[in-house]
């Protein structure tokens, strides 16, 4: 029973954590860049309404589940049996727990503030407003988060091929 939960919270773990670093990634590499190259109404306008439309229960779900996974496959691997993956499932937790904090002390504040700003149509100063955001500030953590959640993803794909090479020789 213990190793269906181990293979069950690990693969978890990976899935939640690949599409969290699919997540930042694109934000990295698309969404921001994209948004950079508009106008001021533009982009307050379209953050405002990007930053609503993930906050859904399958987003939050996937962002907490990252981390709450990973843990949950790193505390299932102490022992005996898991020796080989708990480094691995440990230091992905390590390093998703790093991004649950940038996010919450920096991009959600951040998110916060732009959203408080209210309607793009009805605000008088958008430049000010976006200056306020500080694009670079959010997309340089972002970047931060993009990085440490494909790593953590890494981490948690070789976990489980040395938790399959366990098993395979059990």
């Amino acid at each position: 029973m213990l190793d269906a939960f181990r293979v069950i919270a690990l693969i978890g773990a990976t899935m939640t954590a690949g599409l969290m670093a699919g997540v930042f990634g694109i934000y990295a590499v698309a969404v921001m860049p994209g948004l950079r190259r508009t106008d001021d109404r533009t982009f307050v306008g379209a953050f405002q309404a990007i930053d609503r439309a993930i906050l859904t229960p399958a987003f939050l779900a996937t962002f907490m589940g990252a981390l709450l996974l990973s843990a949950l496959a790193a505390v299932l691997h102490i022992g005996d049996g898991g020796r080989s993956v708990l480094p691995w499932a440990a230091a992905a937790t390590v390093l998703y727990l790093a991004v649950f904090i940038i996010t919450m002390v920096v991009n959600v504040p951040l998110n916060d503030q732009i959203k408080a700003a209210g309607d793009p149509s009805h605000s008088a100063d958008l430049a000010a407003v976006r200056e306020r955001f500080d694009e670079a500030r959010w997309m340089g953590w972002n970047t931060v988060r993009a990085v440490l959640t494909t790593t953590a993803f890494g981490f948690l794909a070789w976990a489980l091929v040395l938790y399959g090479r366990i098993t395979a020789s059990s």
